[in-house]
């Protein structure tokens, strides 16, 4: 039996653990929590192909996509420093490399500031200072305004919190442009209303965590049925708001408000789905409320194809 795995629920790992090269590099890759960057990233490159209108420069996007992971993986790394505490006591957490020891806080406090730095300039050097700027604005806003802030403060944390990941649409535009526009103000908005019925159903899975830490997190301070309704509410001002990019902006063909209207009628079927098994009381695994999340995710992805294939129909 290891160190990691003799270690007791809720206490951080402190004492000698066995940390081997490759180990440790994992652990640093997964401070980083490449699957939520894979995310980002997908919502930043179909921004930059919608902003030149095609194919933009090759170089640019890789410049952009490492900018982009360095950057998100800065925050995630301050994130987990901070949260180690909790991460502890939560189930979903507990394997987290500052909790099991198999990296120290002090290292991972050093490699989220270092990486904070390094996004920074690489942004300013090899894309421009307008999208360092923005980079850097993401990082300090999801350390200290949704981690320090809102995370353990009130159940809008997800809402407002969520801010920092939308900030990628505009990195996205202003790499290609070095300037803001509208375009990019709708997709924000779309992951704006996005996040909280993406993340809300997974907190419905991991309440009794969340409860158990003390984070207010909206299903912990409210019912499933209240949850489910703020989920319909937000899921149908996502949905107008995506066809806002179509009319009255009038930045794409026909074909992206007709694959927005469709993966849209399928997430409002979801949502209003859970909100009705919520309303009649249904508990447990037959809630299926990770439906909606893995959808969610499904529906991102899908939507930003259609942004980056729409140019070259348009």
């Amino acid at each position: 039996m290891t160190a990691v795995e003799s270690r007791p629920a809720g206490v951080i790992g402190t004492g000698p653990v066995h940390r081997p090269l490759p180990a440790r590099v994992m652990g640093f890759v997964a401070l980083t929590k490449p699957r939520i960057i894979e995310l980002l990233l997908i919502t930043t490159v179909p921004v930059m192909f919608l902003a030149a209108g095609g194919v933009p420069d090759l170089w640019l996007v890789v410049a952009t996509m490492i900018g982009g992971y360095l950057s998100a993986g800065g925050a995630n790394a301050l994130n987990m420093y901070i949260d180690r505490d909790i991460d502890a006591m939560m189930h979903r957490t507990e394997q987290r490399p500052l909790v099991t020891g198999l990296i120290s806080p002090r290292e991972g406090l050093v490699f989220g500031i270092t990486l904070t730095v390094v996004s920074t300039v690489w942004f300013a050097l090899l894309v421009n200072p307008l999208s360092a700027g923005l980079s850097l604005t993401a990082i300090l806003y999801y350390v200290f305004v949704y981690t320090l802030g809102l995370k353990r403060r009130t159940a809008q944390n997800i809402v407002w919190g969520g801010v920092a990941g939308c900030l990628q649409v505009f990195i996205g535009w202003s790499a290609v442009r070095d300037e803001l526009g509208w375009a990019p103000f709708v997709l924000f908005l779309v992951l704006f209303f996005w996040t909280p019925p993406h993340y809300w159903p997974l907190s419905m899975k991991v309440k009794d965590d969340y409860e158990r830490v003390g984070v207010p997190m909206l299903p912990v301070v409210a019912g499933n049925q209240v949850v489910a309704r703020q989920i319909v509410l937000y899921s149908w001002v996502m949905v107008l708001t995506s066809l806002a990019l179509w009319w009255p902006l009038g930045e794409t063909s026909w074909f992206y408000p007709v694959v927005a209207a469709a993966l849209g009628a399928f997430w409002l079927k979801e949502a209003h789905a859970l909100h009705a098994r919520a309303k009649a009381g249904v508990t447990g695994p037959k809630l299926k409320e990770m439906r909606l999340f893995h959808w969610s995710i499904t529906y991102a992805t899908l939507l930003f194809a259609a942004v980056a294939i729409d140019p070259f129909l348009h």
